[in-house]
């Protein structure tokens, strides 16, 4: 039989084994630590500093100077004079800004769903494979990039002023009402015609939604028998909420700054400065008007 040799085990000292073979390593000190925490905090204010400036010289500068300034009688060649609250009772009471918030709630109320209604709808119709569409993306697309011009609301106003096209069109169909900008009562139907012809940015950011939900979803739908408005109801609408959200957010507060649309098709500095009768005054043409 052959003789079994046995090896003893390993005697080294484990705490030679667990030291590194190039010596131990040098670990930062707290103090070198909170140097360059410093250093590194110092550079990103320097980096921000020219936005951080901006905001407060551009920014919250003209808020707390406009916030002051409500409370006093200024005019920009005397010194201002505190007068509390009286500038705000004297607003209040004023017919004309009374006027002007109810025809800037009808025209954000009313525009603003109609336009991001078409612009979910074209985006839809988009969202689809078919040829051309790039074609057909950028033509919906390019009214938003001229749409706030001086140029365009000029082009706006004589094309529903009395005796144009849209005059003619509607006596065609037996309608004679005359041209919009005319009357106090259809001004703002043309501003609002306006705002919904400008549907392109909001169809983008829907389109680009739309591409984000998953297409199993919609197959799942389909093979249980789901039609295409169960589809849009429960799977489409739940998962662009977000984006809608931020659509209505965001042309609800365009909505709210319009001005120099109102103020050229209203008539502009040739005639009523806010159309006839106040019929365009939204409230940032009532400031202009105060102002100047």
């Amino acid at each position: 039989m052959g003789t079994t040799v046995t090896h003893a085990p390993a005697t080294e000292d484990l705490s030679k084994v667990s030291e590194p073979r190039h010596g131990p390593v040098n670990s930062q000190r707290p103090a070198d630590l909170k140097r360059r925490g410093r250093r590194e905090t110092l550079a990103g204010y320097l980096f921000m500093s020219p936005w951080i400036a901006g905001f407060l010289l551009l920014t919250a500068g003209p808020m707390v100077a406009s916030l002051y300034f409500a409370f006093t009688d200024y005019n920009l060649f005397d010194a201002p004079k505190w007068i509390g609250f009286d500038n705000f009772s004297e607003m209040f009471g004023d017919p004309r800004w009374q006027h002007s918030v109810r025809v800037t709630l009808w025209y954000v109320v009313v525009g603003t769903p109609l336009k991001l209604l078409l612009a979910l709808g074209v985006a839809l119709l988009l969202a689809q494979k078919r040829r051309g569409q790039a074609f057909y993306r950028a033509a919906f697309y390019a009214p938003s990039l001229i749409g706030a011009s001086v140029s365009v609301a000029i082009v706006w106003k004589a094309i529903f002023s009395d005796d144009a096209i849209v005059d003619r069109t509607q006596k065609i169909f037996g309608i004679d009402v005359g041209g919009w900008t005319g009357d106090p009562d259809m001004i703002i139907y043309s501003l609002v015609a306006l705002t919904v012809w400008q549907f392109g940015a909001p169809m983008v950011i829907f389109l680009a939604g739309l591409k984000q939900v998953p297409r199993e979803l919609y197959e799942a739908a389909e093979v249980d028998g789901a039609g295409k408005l169960r589809r849009f109801w429960n799977i489409t609408l739940p998962m662009i909420s977000p984006v809608l959200f931020f659509n209505v957010l965001l042309e609800t507060i365009h909505s709210f700054q319009i001005f120099s649309s109102a103020y050229i098709v209203g008539g502009g500095a040739g005639g009523n400065a806010c159309g006839p009768a106040d019929g365009s005054m939204v409230y940032t043409c009532y400031l202009y008007v105060q102002g100047f």
